[in-house]
């Protein structure tokens, strides 16, 4: 139990304590309204550059900005290959199907045929 004199203290403390998640806040809104989960992932504030020269040119980009854009590459680089792989995969799936229905036709060609008699009371 906290002493009368620690209650006190943190009565008169100028910072506030709560138990909330401050990285938390606003994250169903930016995603109803289709922006990231938080301003640092991605946008004009961390996309852009800060400044830029008098004359109009850019300013150099900076580590991060350099940073993001290669994993963004990298990721790109990922998800086309995996769409290959799968891409690849169904094909592969498509063959064996219409591999085994030919053995299957196979099959039903090699089975015995009726002969003889069987083979008029059939056609009849």
């Amino acid at each position: 139990m906290c002493s009368p004199r620690t209650i006190q203290t943190l009565r008169h403390s100028s910072r506030r304590f709560t138990t909330a998640c401050g990285a938390q806040a606003g994250i169903k809104w930016r995603t109803e309204n289709g922006l990231a989960r938080s301003g640092t992932e991605y946008g004009p504030m961390t996309d852009l550059p800060d400044w830029s020269f008098a004359d109009g040119r850019p300013a150099p980009p900076l580590k991060g900005q350099l940073r993001r854009k290669q994993e963004r590459g990298t990721l790109a680089r990922r998800v086309v290959n995996l769409s290959l792989e799968v891409d690849k995969g169904m094909e592969v799936w498509r063959e064996k199907q219409e591999e085994a229905e030919r053995m299957q036709e196979r099959n039903k060609s090699l089975l015995l045929k009726p002969k003889g008699n069987l083979l008029l009371k059939k056609n009849k």
